[in-house]
């Protein structure tokens, strides 16, 4: 059974940054596109960033660019999301995911459609806060 943990969230100022994990069990990372995703109270959740492990091929939403790196340590099965000039706007529950293909589509996916995923398999999600 594939799990996802994330962890790293927490409470930052505007303009102040945060780094997530995202651990993967249960398989090796390299089978794998692993997708960050947000949803904030009262939104559509939204991919922001997503890797093809296989490739090691990174997506962004075009609101991120700039910000947000999405990279992986294939030694620890764990992919990271650092993020820069966090904006009050961006508070949210982060979630990664994960989705057993080598396929673009996953992807290209995550960071252009708001609302619905096909990603399998998330994590519990992690609480980023961005207030002053």
């Amino acid at each position: 059974q594939l799990r996802l943990v994330e962890s790293g969230g927490g409470s930052v100022q505007p303009g102040g940054s945060l780094r997530l994990s995202c651990v993967l069990s249960g398989d090796t990372l390299d089978h794998y596109a692993i997708g960050w995703f947000r949803q904030a109270p009262g939104k559509e959740r939204e991919g922001v960033s997503c890797i093809r492990n296989t490739y090691g091929q990174t997506y962004y939403r075009d609101a991120v660019k700039g910000r947000f790196t999405i990279s992986r340590d294939p030694a620890k099965n764990t992919v990271y999301l650092q993020m820069n000039n966090l904006k009050r706007e961006e508070t949210a529950v982060y979630y990664c995911a994960a989705e057993r293909s080598t396929s673009p589509y996953y992807c290209s996916a995550a960071v252009q459609i708001v609302g619905g995923s096909d990603f399998d398999y998330w994590g519990q999600g992690a609480q980023v806060t961005v207030s002053s």
